[in-house]
């Protein structure tokens, strides 16, 4: 796991030990709420951590005793019964500066000034940051259906509150789906939303972001179509990204159902026989 400044999540599973490697003496700082729950061994730069109750998720302070710097993890202890038993992790510092989720290019530390001059003047111009719906939608992904340490950090991206209760009816009217916000995160001026889909009919559905109404960048699925109604197969979730805007922003005005009694009544105005009728 590189350590680029965000929290790095190591799940435990209860009366099983896990080894992590850091390649540096650390003191560890853990919150009294853990009292004896959790056991702590470190030595020569490896740390023993072993759970014999359930840990909510809980942040624990590894300060390298030479430096200073501080890195934080995340984790938390579930029953791991019938689990395969969790490998050790390893923690590495990235060099420098943490690369950018655009930047894809590395320069050498004995390229000079020339000769990247001249590379830059030889190379057609060409593209190679990736989009940032693309970035936002795997990440998102990642964090719903990836186990929690395998998602890859990226720089920047902050969690985004909203609504739980957020009208989704009108989200894809078209089909007898039931819509339900699950999370959100942002990135500069872009938000993926994550929402849960759930068919009602007994028939399958073929899912087609072209009957999403609202002002989306982008949409994508997690599965191509919904099975029937009970089975396992008739949830997935749409990754929705949106540009300067919440998920609520970008969703079309509820239509309200006109009432009849204060609904406009217009007449036609009868014909004058015999001729035109004065204005």
């Amino acid at each position: 796991m590189p350590w680029e400044r965000l929290p790095l999540a190591v799940p435990l599973y209860i009366d099983q030990e896990r080894i992590v490697f850091i390649d540096q003496n650390v003191r560890v700082g853990v919150p009294r709420s853990l009292g004896d729950t959790l056991r702590i061994q470190s030595t020569g730069g490896t740390l023993y951590l072993r759970a014999n109750a359930p840990i909510k998720p809980t942040r624990l302070h590894l300060q390298d005793v030479r430096t200073g710097e501080i890195i934080l993890i995340d984790i938390t202890a579930t029953d791991g019964q019938g689990q395969p038993a969790l490998e050790p992790v390893k923690i590495v510092k990235t060099s420098g500066s943490s690369k950018s989720y655009g930047d894809t290019t590395e320069t050498s530390p004995s390229d000079t000034k020339a000769e990247a001059a001249l590379t830059a003047a030889n190379s057609p111009p060409t593209s190679q940051q990736t989009p940032i719906p693309v970035v936002l939608t795997r990440y998102a992904a990642q964090n719903l259906y990836a186990p929690l340490r395998t998602v890859e950090p990226l720089p920047g991206v902050l969690p985004v509150k909203s609504r739980r209760d957020l009208d989704l009816t009108d989200l894809m009217p078209t089909q007898p789906v039931t819509a339900q916000w699950l999370g959100a995160w942002q990135l500069e001026d872009h938000t993926v939303s994550a929402v849960k889909l759930q068919n009602r009919a007994l028939t399958p559905i073929a899912l087609d972001p072209r009957e999403l109404r609202g002002d989306f960048v982008s949409a994508a699925f997690q599965h191509p179509r919904l099975g029937p109604t009970g089975r396992a197969s008739d949830t997935t979730v749409v990754y929705l990204v949106t540009h300067g805007r919440s998920l609520a922003q970008a969703l079309p005005p509820a239509l309200s159902p006109v009432d009849a009694s204060t609904a406009l009544t217009v007449s036609a105005v009868p014909a004058v026989p015999g001729g035109d009728h004065d204005q």
